[in-house]
């Protein structure tokens, strides 16, 4: 499907949708899509987001990604004040990139017009990309210095692996790049190599555990996924905020995604999403499970944990630390990506 037929697949489920509910003021794109041309395909492993402003301050769950004439659109709220002023905006580096461009689907009001326009003349200003930096910064080094010992297995992968590959979202962010979700790994990559600082790159792969691992490995582990991904969406009844994330329609990313980009030689950077969703999984299976499901699936999820070098929780308090360490390089990295970037 092209990206534009995408488009329009989600602006009708603004209009058939969200535009009936109280508080509705507007609705945009986010993502991967935002600056792609209407003409481009939209990739395997790939939906179209979509961010729908609510009037206030308390918003509905996020319903996640649900299936609209046949196009996978992932749903977001976020409220009018999270909006206000648009310096608030600029300094957020999951907020500002929405507005960069023109992403608008509906505005009834135009507030989001003139948001977006504020945001769009600012965006590339040393000052605000700087804020976004520090902002991704800070989440590394919070989240990395918060694990808990006495939290499940499922939970502590995931507190350590998300702040760790937020340190992608530095750089990305720095380069004035879509600081993307599933595709972390590949972006840094590639802003590494525009800006000659590849040798950083296996430093950041190291951390994550899957420096050295050969696509055969990345494809074992997926295989692995597939089966308790396939079991979690038929157990699954406890909500959680991943929950449309691990559900059939969502198999395409979680799975295809994965082996489409170790198909293209690209295996070391599946790895994450691998990890994130094989937590994820567990996490489902714990709450919803027997236990001997439970304990059916638990050898290969130690196996990929022992493969990222990660045997324990000592393992991972260590790994943290060496990212912790790292931070300083990395922030000059960043610093240098900045002042040479032409915009």
């Amino acid at each position: 499907m092209k990206i534009g037929l995408a488009r329009q697949n989600a602006a009708a489920w603004v209009t058939t949708n969200a535009r009936r509910e109280d508080g509705y003021l507007g609705a945009y794109f986010s993502g991967s899509t935002v600056g792609r041309s209407d003409q481009d395909w939209l990739p395997i492993g790939s939906d179209i987001d979509v961010v729908v402003v609510r009037e206030g301050e308390e918003i509905p769950p996020k319903p996640g990604k649900i299936r609209f004439r046949d196009t996978l659109i992932e749903i977001t709220y976020v409220s009018s004040q999270q909006l206000e002023p648009a310096e608030h905006v600029l300094k957020s580096y999951h907020l500002a990139g929405g507005f960069r461009f023109n992403t608008i689907i509906d505005d009834p009001t135009g507030r989001l017009g003139r948001l977006q326009e504020q945001v769009s003349k600012h965006f590339a200003e040393k000052k605000w990309v700087r804020l976004r930096c520090e902002e991704a910064r800070a989440r590394v080094e919070t989240g990395l210095r918060s694990l808990n010992p006495d939290a499940p297995l499922y939970e502590r992968v995931t507190s350590w692996l998300f702040p760790t590959g937020v340190m992608t979202h530095v750089l990305l962010v720095a380069a004035l790049r879509n600081p993307t979700v599933r595709l972390r790994y590949l972006e840094a990559r590639k802003v590494l190599a525009e800006y000659g600082c590849d040798e950083f790159y296996p430093k950041l792969l190291a951390l994550l555990g899957c420096e050295d691992w050969a696509a055969e490995q990345v494809e074992h582990h997926l295989v692995g996924l597939e089966h308790i991904f396939d079991a979690a969406t038929v157990t699954a009844q406890t909500p959680f905020f991943f929950s449309s994330d691990v559900t059939r329609e969502a198999r395409c990313i979680a799975i295809d995604g994965s082996r489409e980009l170790i198909s293209a030689g690209d295996h070391r950077e599946a790895v994450f999403w691998i990890v994130a969703t094989y937590a994820r999984c567990q996490q489902i299976l714990a709450a919803d499970a027997p236990e001997e499901m439970q304990r059916s699936f638990e050898p290969a999820f130690h196996e990929l944990l022992a493969d990222l070098g990660l045997d324990s929780h000592g393992d991972m308090v260590r790994r943290s630390d060496e990212a912790l360490h790292m931070m300083p390089e990395l922030w000059e990295i960043a610093e240098e990506i900045m002042q040479a970037n032409p915009e």
